[in-house]
């Protein structure tokens, strides 16, 4: 017979048992029908261990005493008794939720209702402390919510249980009190807990309301007390401007060390809250920086009492002063991270693990790598079938990743478990900046940095730029405090210009700092470290007041590797823990090569001594005879057009601008190269014979920034997509003939990655009209007389075979597709077959297909990351490397 099966036949003549609510610290919780009242009550059951140390009389007797508190905020104990060994008492269900659900769920109450809510909780604290009976377990849990109204449960319980066990709670491997509104003189096991108690943890609830965290955090319980004893909180006002100030000082107060340095009665503190001149009364450390206390004045046995109960005598050891440690992180296979073209690594906030983009049976998912685990663990629940995760992002507090999928922001537990969908129309591959005011920042489709609470709902937009500017936001990071946010803007798709600037968030004004800047963080030290795109790492003095640099900067890292020129393989913890590519610590390069994949996934080396560096953007392209490609490769600041003979012939740079040159395509002569260039006011298209005889030429001249170009097999045909995504314009030019190209097609889906059969009569390409990207194929070159959709449920990236009969397209899953279509008579699809992964392959973002085939059509031509000996799928851990910046660039 089960415990519930025996406490049901126990109960039998007064009580049926319908089912288990839940389970507590000290109870577990069941929701029965009271068969001589006919009401519903909750049935609270302690614990089997806590029982064993109680006797069962005297608890009874000392939880009679809460009977006789009446009062509408406090929950009344309807019964409490002893039946076949167990310990039980009775409360009214309250058909609602727990003060805990609603800031689960909202994070933070607006400030009139959390200081209503703290009114009243105080006033039944009051009524109850007149009544000599302490709570001495106020948390949000205890604290039901009846149609916005709180009621205070299991008042007096913890009390009952201690007397009944003789002060013996540390025996019984239980402690009283949840750890974070514990107050210090629970944390060091005073025997005498007063009034003074409640109205500590009273304050705790508030802070946490208004704010949206407790006074003080940690990873473990053991941290969580040891912070409660030494450290002071922050002033809420720190963390949320719009605290009154007469609030922030009440909670100041009630949250002193010393009880008697707090308010004297819960009365007090909610007289405290409604008077506004309370602030100017006090000489208050709410406006002071957080300080530290001398916590040996408490009791030393009392300390050790508690903490040992905790496991946590570890704690009050003295830290040596910490050194700098450096390791090499190895993976092994089938755990490896995925290199690619995004961010795709974070650490937790006190350094202890590593959340990362890594393989799946389809796609790829999130890996946690801890520091006490040999192995990584794939995190359940985040491996779709919609597409690659990237951008994983970790909470303030470490106990939820947020990550990006297509265009979908979402967020999971670190343990695991169902995503939680944000935003679903986002361009979060460059990042996600979580702050510690609950809210995430990221980029939008339209170029805009917007911002979102943590548990979702309505956005906002804090950041556009100017409707002249075709500028765009990468890789945003959180100043403490939500001041504000860190960001690169940059113009087009490569990325040039880039400027780091800074989005003070009580303003909404942005400013710009430093350029040449792929990323940057803010870090506690009070420098601002940042990634020029040379790949050096310099540190300089920050002023968060003023969002401005207070000194030069120093160079503290050299030759970090980029993932496309872009953004730094680089992420830094909250505790100074730093951890980066091997590569980049070694400061190599050449780290990506080209290789022929076949049509079942087997890869081999082009040329094993040809290693490159890409840039903002990447595209290969096949001369029309199969000997050359054709491809963008970054050099100094700027991408390059180069030409490589196939396989192991010379490599010869086409272009030499500083500008960027990208997205080259052969024209079907083989005689010349096309290309998109960023010189001048905006972007061009340009033409060069590929022997460099000549100059290059305008090709084009369009009244829309160009994006791509391809040509018809036949050569009559040049194809541009031009224009800002969303909005996108097909362009056609009819070569020899045509004076100026005429516009063909306009769409504000962000069609791309076009596509032209080798017959010239039909066009494949990719588009969002239907919330998600899929391929299209339209007839050419009248693009309005319709169009069939190819892929199912997500697709990219059109490549036509050069016998017409296939088209090739990447699917939702991050899989290489073959397509076989009959094209004779109208167009029709055969067949969808799956190939191969393409997630060790560089894919660019999937705004054009970067990946060409062979003339047999039996061999893929594609980028991925380089093996590099020694340091293939290797990673360098540096601990404590903030005290190697303190010292290199002192306050």
């Amino acid at each position: 017979m089960t415990a519930t099966d025996r406490l049901s036949t126990a109960l039998a003549d007064r009580y049926r048992i319908e089912r288990r609510l839940g389970e507590g610290g000290m109870a577990t919780v069941y929701l029965a029908e009271d068969l001589k009242h006919r009401r519903r009550v909750a049935l609270k059951v302690l614990k089997p261990e806590l029982a064993a140390v109680l006797g069962a009389e005297r608890f009874v007797q000392e939880i009679a005493t809460t009977a006789s508190l009446q009062h509408p905020h406090i929950l009344p104990l309807f019964d409490s008794g002893q039946a076949d060994g167990f310990l039980y008492y009775v409360m009214p269900f309250i058909d609602g939720e727990t003060l805990r659900d609603r800031l689960n769920r909202e994070t933070q109450l607006g400030i009139e209702e959390a200081v209503r809510i703290t009114t009243e909780v105080a006033d039944a604290l009051d009524h109850a402390h007149r009544h000599g009976v302490i709570h001495r377990d106020i948390k949000p849990e205890n604290v039901l919510l009846a149609d916005g109204r709180p009621m205070v449960a299991d008042f007096g319980i913890a009390l009952a249980v201690s007397a009944a066990a003789g002060g013996r709670m540390t025996e019984t491997g239980l402690s009283l009190g949840t750890p974070h509104y514990m107050s210090p003189e629970q944390a060091t096991a005073d025997r005498e807990i007063g009034p003074r108690s409640d109205v500590y943890s009273l304050g705790s609830i508030l802070y946490e309301m208004l704010t949206g965290e407790p006074p003080h955090t940690g990873g473990s319980a053991q941290h969580v007390i040891m912070k409660i004893i030494a450290d002071t909180a922050r002033p809420v006002t720190e963390l949320r401007k719009s605290v009154p100030p007469n609030v922030a000082a009440a909670v100041a107060r009630s949250l002193e060390k010393l009880p008697a340095d707090r308010w004297a009665s819960a009365k007090a503190f909610s007289e405290a809250l409604s008077n506004p001149t309370v602030v100017t009364d006090l000489p208050f450390r709410a406006t002071l920086p957080a300080q530290r206390v001398d916590w040996r004045r408490f009791a030393w046995p009392a300390v050790a009492a508690t903490l040992a109960s905790l496991a946590a005598w570890g704690w009050l050891r003295p830290d040596p002063v910490p050194s700098v440690s450096r390791y090499r992180i190895t993976f092994p296979p089938g755990e490896e991270p995925f290199d690619g073209n995004n961010p795709g690594f974070a650490l937790a906030p006190d350094g202890s693990w590593l959340v990362y983009d890594g393989p799946a049976e389809r796609g790829s998912q999130l890996w946690i790598k801890r520091r006490d685990q040999l192995n990584a663990s794939p995190i359940p629940g985040t491996a779709t079938a919609t597409g690659n995760v990237t951008a994983p992002a970790v909470s303030p507090d470490g106990s939820w990743i947020a990550f990006s999928v297509g265009a979908e922001i979402l967020k999971v537990p670190v343990g695991g478990g169902s995503p939680i969908t944000l935003f679903d129309s986002a361009s979060a591959y460059r990042t996600i900046a979580w702050l510690d005011d609950h809210t995430i920042v990221f980029r939008d489709r339209q170029n805009r940095l917007r911002r979102i609470p943590d548990v979702g709902g309505p956005t906002e937009i804090i950041w556009s730029a100017p409707d002249s500017q075709d500028i765009r936001p990468h890789l945003p990071t959180a100043l403490p405090g939500a001041r504000g946010v860190l960001f690169v803007r940059c113009g087009g798709l490569e990325c040039s210009g880039r400027m780091l600037a800074v989005l003070d968030l009580a303003s909404g004004a942005a400013k710009e700092l430093i350029p040449d800047v792929m990323q940057a963080w803010y870090v506690p030290t009070g420098h601002l470290v940042y990634a020029r795109d040379d790949g050096g790492v310099f540190a300089a003095l920050f002023d968060l007041d003023d969002l401005a640099l207070t000194g030069p900067a120093v160079p503290v890292l050299d030759g970090v590797q980029a993932m496309q020129g872009t953004a730094p393989d680089l992420a830094i913890s909250r505790t100074g823990t730093l951890f980066m590519n091997a590569a980049a610590a070694g400061g190599a390069t050449g780290t990506f090569e080209a290789v022929w994949v076949d049509r079942s996934g087997n890869a081999s080396p082009v040329d094993p001594d040809w290693r490159f560096n890409l840039g903002a953007t990447f595209n290969a392209s096949l001369s029309p005879d199969g000997s050359r490609v054709a491809l963008d490769v970054r050099t100094d600041a700027a991408n390059d057009i180069w030409i490589k003979q196939l396989d192991r012939g010379p490599l010869s740079r086409l272009t030499t601008h500083p500008a960027s040159d990208d997205r080259p395509e052969w024209s079907r002569d083989g005689g010349s190269i096309a290309w998109i260039s960023s010189r001048g006011a905006g972007r061009v298209v340009l033409r060069q014979r590929a022997d460099g005889t000549r100059p290059e030429e305008m090709l084009l001249d369009l009244p829309t920034t160009p994006q791509e170009i391809t040509f018809s097999r036949d050569g009559a045909w040049a194809l541009v997509r031009a224009g800002t995504p969303p909005n996108s314009e097909i362009w056609g030019l009819r070569l020899g003939v045509d004076t100026a190209p005429r516009r063909l097609l306009s769409s504000r889906f962000n069609d791309r990655a076009l596509a032209l059969s080798p017959d010239g009569k039909w066009m494949a390409y990719q588009s969002a009209e239907s919330g998600g990207d899929e391929v299209y194929v339209r007839p050419f070159p009248d693009l309005e007389a319709g169009r069939v959709i190819v892929s199912i449920g997500g697709g990219t990236q059109p490549l036509w075979s050069h016998s017409g009969r296939e088209l090739f397209y990447v699917n939702a899953a991050d899989e290489l597709v073959a397509a076989r279509v009959e094209t004779s008579g109208g167009f029709q699809i055969l067949e969808r077959r799956v190939l191969f992964g393409m997630t060790p392959y560089v894919q660019q973002q999937a705004n054009s297909t970067p990946f060409d085939i062979r003339l047999d059509d039996q061999q893929f031509l594609m980028v991925r990351r380089a093996n590099l000996g020694d340091d293939a799928g290797s990673y360098i851990l540096v601990e404590n490397w903030f005290e190697e910046l303190k010292a290199r660039v002192p306050r």
